[in-house]
């Protein structure tokens, strides 16, 4: 029963997520909330949702590995899995997107991230350093956006094209269906977290599994289907930018943001393993986007075969040894 529990603790999370944006969403378009800071700030926190839930749970019931697993193996899923799986469905082409800056800050953000996880356990102090960075990240990315949005748009223009192109926007969503969305998002997301960390660790205690890869493999690739399914879609439409983008910006949300409030409900004590192997793959992962962001390569079906191919080796190896 402790499987049927968790799956339905990570399908309740991914539900509740999904509604909490539409509603959010619909709510800020409502207030008259420009769509460009609904993009930059709601729509990310509330795809960020579960897993931070997910991470307050694990660190309030004693078990910060979850809440490291999750971040890391979540990061490595992203990039490895979630443009991996796409890309052996149609090649995206990236070599017109431009997304070096958003991907110089994802590796300083991992840089920093990592560097932090050596001075010892993640405490409140660490948590504010990582939400300045997250801070800085999205005031970067709102000047920016303001000017590329300036540029291109006539100061004239009455609709508001980008609107349409918000997860979850409707214009003309009544306002008892913008409420019953939040409040399942309100009321599904800790319920999903509870679930799921709960039958977590007793699944890992059962089988002899730390708490760390259960965080690593089976929480980290549910909390990534959100991310896959998006980045499927935006394949199959032939937005690979999109594709590129969702993935570059969910690595830095998870490491700044997720990390950073749950290392202020309580410390996140790093592991060994964390240290000497994870904490690299995650690092040697983003790394790999260097000729796609950089050089104008896509990502065609062979690249795709070969970062599906390292995922896999990968949770073998942990599951393994």
């Amino acid at each position: 029963m402790v499987w049927i529990y968790a799956g339905l603790g990570l399908v309740i999370l991914l539900l509740a997520g999904d509604s909490l944006v539409r509603g959010a969403v619909n709510l800020s378009l409502r207030l008259g909330i420009p769509s460009l800071i609904i993009s930059l700030t709601i729509v990310a926190f509330g795809t960020s949702a579960p897993e931070l839930l997910i991470s307050v749970e694990a660190v309030l019931y004693g078990s910060p590995g979850i809440a490291m697993g999750n971040v890391v193996g979540s990061n490595i899923a992203n990039i490895l899995l979630v443009l991996g799986v796409p890309a052996m469905l149609r090649t995206l082409h990236t070599s017109g997107c431009d997304t070096r800056q958003s991907f110089i800050m994802m590796i300083v953000a991992s840089l920093f991230f990592i560097a932090l996880c050596f001075t010892g356990p993640l405490t409140w102090y660490h948590g504010l350093a990582l939400l300045a960075g997250l801070t800085a990240m999205l005031t970067h990315s709102f000047i920016s956006a303001r000017r590329h949005r300036a540029a291109s748009l006539s100061a004239a223009a009455a609709f508001d094209p980008e609107i349409e192109e918000i997860e979850g926007a409707d214009p003309n969503m009544p306002g008892w269906q913008i409420a019953m969305f939040l409040g399942l998002g309100l009321v599904g997301l800790p319920l999903g977290a509870n679930l799921l960390v709960d039958n977590a660790v007793i699944i890992a205690r059962t089988f002899g599994v730390s708490e760390t890869v259960i965080g690593l493999t089976m929480i980290a690739l549910g909390t990534s289907l959100p991310e896959l399914a998006t980045t499927l879609m935006a394949a199959l439409r032939g937005k690979a930018d999109v594709a590129l983008g969702n993935v570059i910006g969910s690595n830095m949300f998870n490491l700044l943001a997720i990390i950073g409030v749950a290392s202020l409900v309580g410390p996140i004590k790093v592991k060994p393993e964390f240290l000497t192997l994870d904490l690299w793959v995650m690092l040697g992962a983003s790394l790999l986007l260097i000729p796609f962001v950089f050089f104008g390569r896509d990502i065609t079906r062979a690249a795709g075969v070969g970062l599906t191919a390292l995922y896999l080796f990968y949770i073998a190896s942990l599951l393994v040894f």
